[in-house]
């Protein structure tokens, strides 16, 4: 009996050629060539964060408390709702002609954008025109960072290594954070430097433009390192290789394909997202606002307290990230879900007593769920979507996400202490966004040592890859159907 008729395909077999050998001197290469990209992007956020309330009288002079600050919060807000924009275009382009050409757009856009906010006019010069021009630079970062943190995302887990896949991918978000601290660290030196020379008023005179004019410098940095990476052999292999019909899932999708035949995924990925992005921006672009309007500390303590604790967590996501790699994403996310629901109340309740003990351990508290939220997005989101469309589908999940829900952390936040008078409020906003993140996770397969969906696999040496042909046959984690292989 024939048990494979002429009209059935065989199952490929994989061969030692078809595996991507990439060393760690390589790995090393592409993923600090893109760490830097979401340095800048959060060195703005960093800068914008610590200065939105001196930035509320530099652009916003004539209107009265609390609108100034909430017109200020707003520019960071409109520049989330740009970033679907962003995503929806630079997304589907990255998987057209490659990750590495789009990372560099989005790199030279942001770098400046960021400079050019440096040089604009304020409202003691132009009134309150001043915040349209501020506005369109920050519309103009959203459209980029639209395609950056999909793109580096997409980029370091395809050239990382399966089985460390989630140990590679956290260096992306160490230097996110990194990035925040160093502009929170720039604000604090600037006003230190800045009022000791010229009085209390510097920064609002002319001191708040020198962090941003700091993009410059650092911008021709990053945009070198960008010109260095290499494209991923993983999207190479499939744009060459793949040869799927038009409907198939696993291939090359625009955006109605996506939403079509991934919406399952991408409903998963949004609630994590959100979930990561609400707890991250609350302690990062949030806690300056919240430490000196709701708290009472200055500006220059609300930068001296959360710097270490950015650093002490960047230093431990490469960990959380090999831990990843042990037991799994989903428990990670699970851990950091359940530590929102348990430590953000009582982190916030600590952080009314104001003494900077207090304050330090109460954002230490916060960082906790924060730590093991982005330890692993880079490893595990991108993880969801099939090569072909990766950047695409992380586009739209990411953004869509972060648009409605991260980025407008910092408004809606304040906006529901002023609503309702109470200070816990981003706590309980927070919260709701873990407990969706913990539904979701009831429907999201687990990823961890395995290939990416529709990328043969990745690994470190040619003897991992000769081991790993000869065991494909019993090794649960190999499905070579959905691999780009030439059939003959």
């Amino acid at each position: 009996m024939n048990e494979n008729p002429p009209s059935a395909s065989p199952t490929p077999r994989l061969e030692v050629d078809d595996v991507i050998v990439v060393d760690k001197k390589r790995v090393r290469t592409a993923i600090g060539g893109t760490v830097v990209g979401n340095f800048m992007e959060w060195f703005d956020f960093g800068i914008y964060g610590y200065l939105a309330v001196t930035l509320s009288v530099v652009f916003t002079s004539d209107l009265p408390d609390p609108w100034g600050l909430l017109v200020t919060l707003l520019g960071f807000a409109i520049s989330f709702l740009v970033r679907p924009f962003g995503g929806f275009v630079l997304g589907p382009l990255g998987d057209r002609i490659g990750r590495q050409k789009v990372l560099f757009l989005t790199m030279a856009m942001m770098a400046a954008a960021t400079a050019l906010i440096g040089l604009l006019p304020t409202s003691a010069a132009i009134g309150l025109w001043a915040i349209v021009p501020l506005y369109v630079l920050k519309m103009v970062q959203g459209f980029s960072t639209g395609g950056e943190y999909a793109g580096a995302t997409t980029y370091v887990s395809e050239f990382s290594p399966d089985r460390t896949r989630g140990f590679w991918s956290s260096f992306l978000d160490v230097g996110s954070y990194i990035g925040f601290a160093a502009g929170a660290s720039a604000v604090a030196i600037v006003t230190a430097i800045t009022t000791a020379i010229s009085g209390p008023d510097a920064m609002v005179e002319y001191g708040w433009r020198i962090p941003f004019l700091l993009a410059i410098p650092l911008g021709i940095v990053a945009i070198w390192f960008r010109l260095r990476i290499p494209e991923t052999p993983s999207f190479e292999q499939t744009h060459a290789v793949d040869e799927r019909a038009a409907d198939d899932p696993l291939a090359r999708q625009g955006l109605r394909g996506i939403v079509r035949h991934h919406w399952r995924a991408l409903l998963i990925g949004i609630a994590l997202v959100a979930a990561t992005n609400t707890a991250g921006y609350a302690l990062t672009s949030y806690m300056p606002v919240y430490l000196e309007e709701e708290v009472g500390v200055s500006n220059l303590t609300a930068a001296v307290a959360t710097v270490p604790v950015l650093v002490v967590m960047s230093a431990a996501l490469p960990f959380i990230g090999r831990l990843s790699d042990r037991i799994g994403r989903k428990p990670v996310y699970a851990i950091a879900a359940v530590s929102a629901l348990v430590l953000l109340v009582p982190a916030f309740l600590i952080m009314q007593i104001g003494e900077m003990w207090a304050v330090m351990v109460a954002l230490c508290m916060a960082a906790v769920p924060v730590a093991f939220y982005v330890a692993i997005s880079a490893s595990a989101l991108p993880a969801l979507f099939p090569t072909a469309s990766r950047f695409g589908a992380m586009a739209v999940a990411y953004n869509v996400a972060v648009s409605l829900f991260g980025g407008t952390t910092p408004l809606i936040s304040q906006a529901l202490i002023a609503a309702t008078g109470n200070t816990l409020m981003p706590a309980f906003y927070i919260m709701l966004f873990a407990a969706l993140g913990l539904v979701a996770l009831l429907a999201m397969r687990e990823t961890a040592k395995r290939p990416l969906l529709g990328s043969v696999p990745t690994v470190e040496t040619p003897a991992e890859a000769a081991a790993l042909v000869d065991r494909q046959e019993s090794d649960p984690l190999i499905d070579t159907s959905t691999m780009p292989l030439r059939r003959v």
